[in-house]
């Protein structure tokens, strides 16, 4: 599952795949701010059929943040 969130992360922020952990901030560690923080959960809404409720989008701050919340829907990547 990380693999995958990896390469589109990867592709979409322009960065190394290999840099990207569980841990990884995305502000912090990758510097998205929240228009791309927005295009990743557009990207995930539209890729897994899901919706992602913008309150809920201030809790995704980490990958395995993101792993996390898609784990609890169901869905694997």
């Amino acid at each position: 599952m990380l693999e995958k969130l990896k390469r589109i992360l990867a592709e979409q922020l322009d960065v190394d795949e290999e840099s990207i952990t569980e841990d990884t901030s995305f502000k912090d560690d990758l510097g998205a701010d929240s228009l791309d923080l927005f295009e990743m959960v557009m990207n995930l809404e539209s890729e897994y059929s899901i919706e992602v409720p913008a309150e809920e989008l201030a809790e995704l701050a980490t990958v395995g943040d993101v792993l996390d919340y898609l784990h609890d829907r169901g869905i694997e990547l």
